[in-house]
């Protein structure tokens, strides 16, 4: 069995017998435990009472965090002629069309966040296979096949977040840097549980949202009182 380093050991024994935290706890306690040499993304886990293989089970949806995330996000933009000119404007990373879905065929995809205008839709949707499971598949639904570029670029990089119920019924997301302040960070947990909350589809019976963790990439996890995170 490989011996635990310094820091694993140091964080584990400052997280041992801790759970159910207030969110402003549970982010002191992840902020003073992400000593790792690079800065930390803070990450939210939120475990749904949700069975997404039926549709009126799935979860997804968008939140613009108040106090962004803190990640440099690079923005890939499917449309032609004066839309394409004004996705370049707003500050795409990569603009393109069939050019475009042939490098992503060809394995480049070097972007965090893909939007389309609706024209466009034919040529991404031969793209499912890829950008699906990857969670890049644009979508009316969070307001990346748009004719409105200019917005739908901005706020991806403003610190737009998407968020998708995986298999198991729990939702991943980054929500700041570990060298946030903790108010800041507290701010956009609960920005993205009440979103969360928010989108509570026709089919969830029973309890909804079960558990809340943070932690950050290189640190444990940390249970949060629901009542904490939910401002009930």
């Amino acid at each position: 069995m490989a011996k635990l380093g310094k820091r694993t050991r140091a964080a584990r024994d400052a997280f041992a017998g801790k759970s159910d935290l207030s969110v402003e706890d549970a982010v002191s306690l992840v902020k003073g435990s992400a000593t790792a040499k690079f800065d930390e993304t803070v990450e939210v886990a939120i475990n749904l009472g949700v069975d997404p293989r039926h549709a009126d089970q799935m979860v997804r949806g968008v939140v613009t965090l108040p106090n962004g995330t803190g990640k440099t996000v690079r923005v890939a933009v499917f449309a032609r002629g004066p839309k394409a000119e004004e996705a370049q404007a707003a500050g795409a990373d990569i603009v393109g069309a069939e050019d475009l879905m042939q490098a992503i065929q060809g394995g480049e995809i070097n972007f965090d966040r893909c939007i389309a205008t609706p024209d466009m839709m034919p040529i991404v949707g031969r793209l499912g296979k890829i950008l699906g499971p990857r969670n890049l598949m644009p979508n009316p639904k969070v307001g990346t096949v748009t004719m409105d570029v200019t917005t739908a670029v901005a706020n991806a990089k403003g610190g737009e977040v998407q968020f998708k119920v995986e298999k198991a019924g729990v939702i991943h997301a980054g929500i700041g840097k570990a060298s946030f302040t903790p108010d800041a960070l507290a701010q956009n947990v609960r920005a993205i549980v009440d979103a969360v909350a928010k989108a509570k589809p026709s089919g969830a019976k029973g309890a909804y949202m079960k558990k809340v963790s943070l932690s950050s990439t290189m640190g444990p996890g940390v249970t949060v009182d629901l009542a904490s995170a939910t401002g009930q």
